[in-house]
């Protein structure tokens, strides 16, 4: 009998594998065809350098020791660093693997919770409610978040091994013939303590830590599985202490892992808006939050990649709130002794989402559905196992219960399947998000930004103007600084640069692109002192430096200019940029030999540079050199056929030298191609006069 049981389970489990793989693949595949989204994927992957070179040994090392994005995720790049080496910049490698990623922890929850619990069904069922519950969404399509899949599969990992470990504490318990003395020995506590899979659990654990530090909150839940299910508790005999003890190595990890992601933070400005917000308004929104995500839970509508964050909850709503939360958490603890399935899940609920539930502001937003990835589990259990345990004695309960789950897991699919496709593109993506938000000036941010890197500036500068009618910070008015400068509207541009540094006075990419602004409307003065900010602020800034002398010889200060350039040439002896700025301001003070040799030392680098064969050819007629010049303007011309002023130029040098039919030439098609060139028609009457 008990063979047939044991066969029914490995047929059931066999057959849930396979139908939540097939079912979680299925809904979530067209992720495969989506494309990038250019919110904080160009930071993974598009824009980041290390992720052109794929994985090297420099990248190898980049990836344990860089805090960029603001946490130490080694794990996370080198996962993109492989996705890279395998897919190139290809969009739908990277969305497999993340659907991988899910697809696999969905399969592990399911294999915890039966090793622990040995309910096959209760576990499928929240398995299935995890792989296709639409609040699952965002961290299966966007590419950013494979941190969180990472993390969450080693999560799974760590508790399967814990329960692997705690199976073998039990098996190696001391014999009995040793319990009944009184001074037993101490052998199998030590067995315990170097279990292989204890040590398995603690390196997945450290795994997810390099993956994402969310996890931190993982001792506290083992803590919790000791209570329900696996029921290592005993106060009679005082286990607390010594479970406590087990965790030791976990909370250490936890604390380290802590101290490095807030170091990381302040390092990036991640926690800029924490210093906006006071403790008293981070405690209101963490309150309203942790409601809002038990409601999308159970119905899951309007959901979108950035919920902005108010700044302020009506009072009312914050009492609601803790008063709601205050209740259920006393009803879970009061039905522990009898249920405590419902205490264990809520405590996963709410002990999960403290990193971030918005105590430590990381961000703009209030809440974010990729923070419900994890903690949803928690909940999960708690509803699939009180529902079963209430209806449990009800006849006809089992096929009224599985018909339930079947409409509800079908619901599930279909409301995820939709909002997979507004995940299509960044468009799509921050489109839905207005329809479904009121007054998210995130949304337009990030749209009006994706549309200026796009060429549509009419519709960037919309969105972007509508963001800053919401609310004006310093990230939207820089966007439309830069969309107006594109679009050539250099005095609202201005506008817009100079008051984003009221709110980041110190940013210096925000100084340099305004002193470009003013020095290309003719403001030099103004210009010139932005530049000098940045020059006092960084040094070693080699563009401000070059873009000063270039505004400073402008003005006709070119001894200043000449003394900058060369200190550009110093520092980088390959700036082509300042080899032909400083040749124009050698040239400017007829220094025509030197201004010659920096002209040569730019086509060194450049060949085919216009204006440096042009400003080359002048030199060498300054200098006498009249058949090197007139070689320097047939290679302009060979660049540039149809410039007058250069057949102009060239007909000059060939009229010093004598030619003059070449010399006719060049002026009549210099006349050819500008009919009205005075220059030109002066000389062409000149020759033929002197014929």
């Amino acid at each position: 009998m008990q063979t047939v049981q044991a066969h029914r389970q490995e047929y059931g489990q066999l057959v849930v594998w396979l139908l939540l793989a097939g079912a979680t693949l299925g809904v979530f595949w067209p992720v495969v065809g989506h494309d990038f989204i250019s919110y904080d994927d160009p930071v993974y992957v598009g824009e980041n350098a290390h992720m052109q070179s794929g994985l090297t040994w420099e990248n190898l090392r980049w990836a344990f020791t860089n805090l960029d994005a603001g946490f130490w995720q080694p794990l996370t790049w080198l996962s993109l660093l492989l996705d890279r080496g395998a897919f190139g910049l290809r969009p739908g490698g990277y969305h497999l693997t993340n659907l991988l990623l899910h697809v696999a922890n969905s399969l592990l929850l399911f294999l915890v919770l039966k090793r622990m619990t040995g309910a096959l069904w209760r576990s499928a069922l929240v398995a299935a409610l995890f792989a296709l519950h639409p609040l699952q969404v965002e961290s299966v399509a966007w590419v950013a978040e494979r941190k969180g899949l990472l993390c969450t599969g080693f999560w799974m990992l760590a508790l399967l091994m814990y329960a692997r470990y705690v199976a073998e504490a039990k098996v190696t318990k001391v014999p009995a013939t040793q319990r009944a003395t009184r001074n037993p020995q101490p052998a199998s506590r030590f067995t315990h303590h170097v279990s292989r899979f204890y040590l398995l659990s603690l390196l997945f654990f450290l795994c997810g830590l390099m993956s994402k530090t969310m996890v931190v909150t993982l001792p506290c839940v083992l803590l919790l599985l000791d209570y329900w299910p696996l029921r290592r508790f005993d106060r009679q005999r005082g286990t607390l202490p010594r479970l406590l003890w087990e965790k030791a190595p976990f909370l250490a990890a936890s604390l380290i892992i802590t101290l490095v992601t807030l170091h990381a933070e302040k390092g990036v400005g991640a926690l800029s808006s924490a210093a906006q917000l006071e403790l008293p308004l981070r405690i209101h929104n963490a309150l309203i939050a942790y409601v809002r995500y038990i409601a999308k839970l159970f119905w899951p509508e309007n959901l979108a990649v950035l919920y902005p964050h108010p700044l302020h909850w009506p009072l009312w709503q914050v009492l609601a709130c803790a008063g709601l939360l205050l209740a259920v958490s006393a009803a879970a603890l009061a039905l522990a002794p009898r249920r405590p399935y419902l205490a264990v899940g809520w405590l996963w609920f709410i002990g999960t989402l403290v990193p971030v539930i918005g105590l430590v502001q990381v961000g703009p937003q209030a809440m974010a559905d990729r923070y419900a990835y994890l903690p949803l589990i928690g909940l999960l259990i708690a509803v699939v196992w009180g529902v079963a345990e209430t209806f449990a004695g009800w006849p006809r309960a089992r096929q009224v219960l599985a018909w339930g789950a079947a409409v509800l897991l079908l619901s599930c699919a279909i409301r995820t399947a939709q909002q997979v496709r507004f995940w299509q593109n960044t468009a799509t993506l921050f489109r839905h998000a207005l329809q479904v938000t009121k007054d998210n000036y995130l949304a337009y941010d990030a749209l009006g930004t994706y549309c200026a890197e796009h060429g549509r500036l009419p519709e960037a500068i919309e969105n972007l103007q509508k963001c800053l009618a919401i609310r004006r910070w310093f990230e939207p008015l820089q966007n439309l600084g830069r969309a107006l400068s594109s679009q050539g509207d250099y005095t609202n541009a201005i506008a817009c640069y100079q008051e984003a540094l009221r709110f980041r006075p110190n940013l210096l990419p925000v100084h340099s692109s305004l002193a470009d602004l003013l020095a290309r409307s003719g403001q030099l003065d103004e210009a010139i002192a932005q530049y000098q900010f940045i020059l006092r602020a960084a040094p070693d800034n080699v563009q401000a430096r070059n873009n000063l002398g270039i505004a400073l010889t402008l003005q006709g200060h070119l001894d200043e200019a000449i003394r900058l350039f060369r200190e550009v040439l110093r520092a980088d002896p390959n700036q082509l940029s300042a080899h032909g700025n400083l040749a124009y301001a050698l040239a400017a003070q007829n220094q025509f030999p030197e201004a010659a040799e920096q002209y040569r030392e730019v086509l060194r680098l450049a060949p085919d540079d216009l204006r440096a064969h042009q400003g080359l050819a002048s030199a060498l007629a300054e200098l006498g050199q009249l058949a090197d010049a007139a070689a320097e303007f047939t290679a302009a011309l060979r660049l540039n056929p149809d410039d007058p002023a250069l057949h102009y130029q060239l007909g000059l040098v060939l009229e010093r030298q004598g030619k003059r039919p070449d010399a006719l030439a060049q002026f009549q098609e210099a006349l050819r191609l500008k009919p009205d060139y005075a220059e030109a028609r002066h000389h062409l009457k000149s020759l033929l006069h002197k014929s």
